[in-house]
């Protein structure tokens, strides 16, 4: 029994009942308005509004490209729609349309950081639609237009393009076309075919089907090589039912007038219709290694089952994320925006989007990271038939696609904002996604102006071949992994990868390793005082990849070393503490880094001392200290406890109160003071009760009174409170080691190992 319907991956029914109370609870919609400077005080309200408000409005008066500088304009987008195509739904009108808007606007915010707002304009006249919309310049640095029907949405948009000095982008026509076009790409170079001698068929001449089009021959297909379709059969040159101006322009000399007579020997078809409209035979006929994009929603033209039934050659994609090779808008507008925005450009024009097909396009040959893998369910996609377009979680598309979108802006003379440093601004577009990105960027840019060699100690782990493959192309360093070459090859072979082709990586095996007497004979100086016989130290280096990394480190061999993915913390550090002590005069601790609603705190001790002294907590308070200037902080150490200055009264308190004391002594040249509670320590109004403490602002290193007390609230904030936390940090060994969490993701893995190499201890 071949039952295709029965073949189909199943998919979660969302019920009425659950989208409508997704929409309904709580506060109603999808949006709110947030201010972003604080409104606490008279005086903040006198800045925010009147007077204050004068001086901004003057200076823009004067000069109007200040708005960027003083106003949302610059990250602010309009979602604008009349509601006459509402995904399949049609024509329900614009405030029918408000739920769709209020959802793009989300996710403008959520995958590019932009702010929008959805603006539902009740007419269907394009004129007034215009009008309505022509004046609102001012307001915003970018218009997204949404579900307007065709062919009005062809005059909509070119008209407000001209009449405008900011992007007007219609996403339904251009979004589509341009996922479509990269994952076209990626298709293309799997089957072997030249761009201009491919023959391509698109079934619906609709918004997204023209611009289809208008973009893949403006990327160099050959006019008579591409057939239009819509209802009515072929758009041919001569034809007269049914047209327009918009389908004029890609009309042909063809003696073909159906759907199935076009699909004859076309290498690609583009369905931009209805459920059904491309059959079984017409697929048969189609050429060899046909590509089939059949984008229907929520329907395809055909499923990839039924094309599959009749030519298991077929690379097929849809707009379904049940399937592989979903064309999703969402891989698109936000970062075209997110370019477009970042340079002021004046419009969004043909080389932008096409700048964003190859950086899409290029993304998905690229090896994925675990964020991927999870997005899939665990199965990681690897460039082939089933993956050609990036997935919408990629969090490698914010510092891919707007880059490439500027610098398209900027070579076409479209930017006002010209970016000059493009390595940096795809840093900063990182950090908008993934605060760690952010925190580490000093980091990450020392390390790739001092490349070191670093040890990845469990070196047949997928992860960690995984990791040690990012590090190198990213200019880190050097990955040498422990492990056995075969292992490690068949591994890096099943991840697609030829690890002996692979720049900036070395296989070192414990085993047959040339270092592998000095090491073990240099176990043995350090172990035989402790029950350790020369043999049990031999075994360690040939069978134990921490000890065998140790003494590599400990023996000048490599610069850094990083470990933990197949075994806990505490186990880890253990190995390497045989093998390193101590840096003199440091005390060995775990830091962690905090990141949370835009602050970066440190907390210490949170991984070495269980139930610390006086003179412990003074000597982590010091140890803190040099690692947050080492991360660029000017460290204001508050040295916490459950109460503050004396009240309530506690033998804990007391020790963090000799700790104080401690430091007195010491003339510390960094800010301090305790005992003092957490909520008191980071917040300026309830540290204002205190006018005594010796603290110039919050605090942003945290010394804990206890390890269990840092350990809890540092993942409670991770849990409970979406913190991001970075550690724990080893700080304080002669050389340096750090320990990712047991079954760290690869980033994590790298993160670790940039810390290693930037030498986080100092």
């Amino acid at each position: 029994m071949n039952d295709p319907e029965a073949a189909r991956p199943k998919r979660r029914t969302i019920t009425d009942q659950e989208a409508l109370q997704f929409h309904s609870q709580g506060r109603p919609g999808k949006l709110e308005v947030i201010p972003t400077k604080p409104m606490a005080t008279q005086r903040d309200l006198s800045l925010a509004y009147s007077p204050g408000v004068a001086v901004p409005v003057k200076a823009i008066a004067e000069d109007p490209s200040r708005a960027y500088d003083y106003t949302a304009k610059g990250n602010m987008v309009a979602v604008i729609s009349n509601g006459t195509a509402i995904l399949g739904l049609g024509n329900l009108g614009a405030l029918a349309s408000k739920p769709v808007m209020e959802g793009k606007a989300v996710l403008f915010k959520r995958f590019a950081d932009i702010d929008s707002i959805d603006l539902e304009v009740d007419t269907e006249d394009p004129d007034a639609f215009i009008a309505a919309v022509r004046y609102l310049g001012p307001s915003f640095g970018g218009i997204n237009l949404e579900d307007i029907k065709a062919p009005e949405c062809f005059i909509i948009e070119e008209r407000l393009r001209e009449l405008m000095d900011i992007p007007v982008f219609h996403d339904d026509q251009h979004g589509t076309a341009i996922i479509a076009a990269a994952g076209m790409l990626n298709a293309m170079k799997l089957t072997g075919r030249d761009i201009r001698e491919t023959r391509l068929v698109c079934n619906g001449a609709g918004a997204a089907g023209i611009a289809c089009l208008d973009l893949i021959k403006a990327m160099g297909f050959q006019p008579q090589n591409v057939l239009l379709c819509d209802t009515k059969g072929v758009v041919y040159q001569g034809r007269e039912s049914g047209m327009n101006q918009w389908k004029s322009a890609h009309a042909v000399h063809t003696d073909k007038r159906t759907l199935a007579d076009a699909m004859e020997g076309a290498d690609i078809f583009f369905g931009l219709s209805a459920k059904g409209a491309l059959t079984a035979e017409m697929v048969r006929s189609m050429a060899p290694k046909p590509i089939i994009f059949a984008m229907a929603n929520p329907d395809p033209e055909i499923t990839p089952e039924e094309a599959h039934a009749v030519r298991n050659d077929a690379i097929v994609a849809t707009g379904r994320s049940d399937y592989p090779n979903q064309v999703n808008n969402v891989l698109g507008f936000p970062y075209i925006f997110r370019g477009a925005l970042d340079v002021r450009a004046t419009t969004i024009n043909m080389e932008m989007k096409i700048a964003a097909v190859h950086a899409l396009a290029d993304l998905a040959r690229e090896d994925v990271p675990d964020e991927v893998a999870a997005a899939y369910g665990g199965a990681r996609p690897r460039f082939g038939r089933d993956y050609i377009i990036p997935v919408p979680f990629d969090p490698r598309l914010i510092h891919t696609v707007p880059p490439a979108v500027a610098r398209a802006a900027m070579d076409t003379g479209v930017a006002r904002r010209p970016i000059v440093d493009m390595a940096g601004y795809a840093a900063q577009l990182s950090a908008r996604r993934d605060p760690v990105a952010g925190a580490l960027q000093r980091i990450v840019e020392r390390a790739k102006r001092f490349p070191k060699r670093v040890i990845f100690a469990e070196g047949e782990e997928e992860q960690v071949i995984r990791a040690a493959l990012s590090f190198t192309n990213q200019g880190l360093g050097t990955a040498l992994l422990i492990g056995r070459e075969d292992r490690i090859a068949k591994t890096a072979a099943g991840l697609g990868l030829d690890i002996a082709e692979q720049r900036g990586i070395e296989i070192h095996n414990a085993r047959l390793s040339h270092r592998n007497a000095t090491y073990a004979q240099f176990l043995y100086q350090r172990l035989q005082r402790r029950g350790f016989l020369f043999r049990d130290c031999q075994r360690l280096i040939n069978t134990d990849r921490n000890h065998f990394a140790a003494a590599m480190l400990a023996n000048g061999d490599a610069d850094a070393m990083v470990t933990g993915v197949t075994r806990n913390f505490s186990a880890a550090l253990a190995d390497v503490a045989r093998v390193i002590d101590p840096k003199p005069g440091h005390r060995l601790m775990g830091v962690s880094l905090v990141l949370s609603r835009g602050r970066t705190v440190l907390v210490a001790d949170t991984a070495i001392t269980e139930m610390p002294e006086a003179e412990d907590l003074a000597a982590i308070a010091v140890e803190a200290a040099r690692v947050a200037r080492r991360l660029g902080y000017e460290p204001r150490v508050a040295m916490l406890a459950f109460s503050t200055f004396g009240h309530p009264p506690g033998e804990r308190s007391q020790r963090v109160q000799d700790a104080v004391k401690l430091l007195d002594g010491m003339h510390v040249d960094f800010e301090y003071d305790g005992e003092i509670a957490a909520d008191v320590a980071l917040n300026r109004e309830r540290m204002a009760a205190y006018p005594f403490c010796r603290l110039s602002d919050v605090a942003n290193v945290l010394v804990m009174p206890a390890f269990h007390s840092a350990s809890i609230s540092t993942h409670m904030l991770q849990e409970l409170g979406g913190a991001t936390l970075i550690g724990p940090m080893i700080v304080g060994l002669d050389r340096p080691v750090q320990i990712v969490p047991l079954g760290a993701r690869d980033s994590d893995i790298v993160n670790m190992a940039a810390l290693a190499a930037f030498n986080i201890g100092g």
